[in-house]
């Protein structure tokens, strides 16, 4: 469920750009907002977003809201990705010998999977 939650909030272009300010280290929430051509309330949401997927987290500091990343949502969409590398790895692996086959060889090949149908 979280996961889905994270990758719908990395759909919105605006909610990326918040986690790429993030990561260059923590932000209060007017100085986010400053880096945007929207509302302030629009940012807040936005904010609301990410802190569901766990992908934000905010600390009170004063009268302001100080926001960074949160590593726990990260943790979870590398573990979800690294099934994914897994599955394409294999595949590029293969891709990667057949590239590197001399043409002769390769041509043998097809000539033969012509031949017998594949």
């Amino acid at each position: 469920m979280t996961r889905m939650l994270i990758l719908s909030a990395l759909a919105d272009p605006t909610r990326r750009r918040i986690v790429e300010l993030l990561a260059a280290g923590e932000l209060r929430s007017g100085e986010i907002a400053g880096r945007f051509q929207i509302s302030a309330p629009a940012i807040s949401q936005h904010l609301k977003v990410l802190k569901q997927a766990r992908l934000v987290r905010a600390r009170v500091e004063a009268q302001h809201r100080v926001y960074q990343l949160d590593p726990a949502g990260f943790t979870e969409l590398d573990q979800w990705l690294h099934g994914i590398r897994h599955f394409w790895h294999a595949r590029l692996e293969a891709l990667q010998r057949e590239l590197r086959k001399p043409v002769e060889v390769k041509s043998r090949a097809t000539r033969r999977n012509r031949r017998h149908g594949r």
